[in-house]
């Protein structure tokens, strides 16, 4: 629980009492509450940690390789090609390939697209699109997931700035990860600073808990549910922040046909970024950063770390 002297969970710096108490107890989110713990066995052992780590390495490690290749013109097929070989040649697997009948290896999200979009020879990068690439690799049996959303050139205003919104709404959820916070401190920092730009947060689809399965134990919302599970965070957990932000409203869409690709109801454009985050003894440890954010010291690559400082 958050304590009237804590830091708000919200990241101002500000302590809870003189920053989002008086609100969240008006709507009935009252840091006050009871809220029960993880379950210990939630909490990754030491060797099992070390394994998410070499998965979040790798998984960084290929999201750059991705990163050097994309470019108008690309096909999604061909990046699909290019993630399977680069991981398979690695000795490790696609997690997506084969999962619940997903056909390829990896998801590729243009534009209007929210999530799960299909790899397809006849689908083509375009100046001026935004593409979330969302990788999901397995290494000796445990998963690592991240995603970024990637400007194709010159691109409108508006596509610059929701997905610059979708990543600094992210990295407002990371900060919110504490050992003895709630995890629906992650949906208290996210949502108030997306809406307040005038855009949504998608309700759909959530952040998972991920270790030895894609999916584990819960799901980590980035919108206030009252409804949703809460917990206390505890030192080991390992889990996915991963908010889908909107231009229009939350509501999406699935293709009735392939039965996978989730778009925005109203057509507009959709942003989002995702990292797997360990549960430290101090705070959290992002698994997924690539080799440059790592040599930079930050959670975002260009030029997400610009935008997003200048919302």
């Amino acid at each position: 629980m958050t304590g009237r002297n804590d830091p708000c969970w919200c990241g101002s710096g500000s302590k809870y009492k003189k920053c989002h108490m008086a609100a969240d107890m008006a709507s009935g989110a009252s840091a006050a509450r009871r809220v029960p713990t993880a379950p210990a066995s939630w909490a990754k052992s030491a060797a099992e940690i070390e394994g998410m780590r070499r998965a979040g390495a790798f998984n960084g490690e290929l999201m750059d390789y991705v990163r050097g290749e994309l470019r108008p013109g690309l096909s999604t097929e061909a990046i699909d090609r290019l993630v399977y070989d680069y991981t398979v040649s690695h000795g490790h697997k696609p997690a997506t390939l084969g999962y619940h009948g997903f056909p390829r290896s990896l998801c590729t999200s243009i534009n209007d697209v929210v999530c799960h979009g299909i790899p397809s020879p006849s689908e083509v990068l375009r100046e001026g699109d935004i593409v979330n690439i969302d990788l999901t690799t397995i290494v000796d049996g445990f998963h690592g997931d991240s995603s970024e959303t990637f400007l194709m050139g010159e691109v409108s205003d508006e596509a610059k700035l929701v997905s610059a919104v979708a990543a600094e709404s992210m990295v407002r959820g990371l900060r919110a990860i504490q050992p003895g916070r709630e995890l629906q401190d992650i949906a208290r920092a996210i949502q108030p600073f997306v809406e307040e730009r005038g855009f949504s947060v998608v309700r759909q689809y959530t952040g998972h808990g991920i270790g030895l399965k894609f999916h584990e134990n819960f799901s980590v919302f980035h919108h206030v549910e009252p409804a949703a599970d809460n917990m206390v965070l505890i030192p080991g957990m390992t889990f996915t922040v991963e908010p889908m932000v909107n231009v229009g409203t939350p509501h999406v869409t699935t293709d009735p046909v392939d039965k996978w690709t989730v778009r925005t109801r109203d057509k507009k454009l959709s942003a989002q970024f995702e990292h797997t985050v360990l549960v430290t003894e101090n705070g959290v440890e992002i698994l997924t950063l690539t080799p440059s954010q790592r040599k930079a010291g930050v959670w975002l690559s260009p030029p997400w770390i610009e935008l997003a400082a200048a919302l």
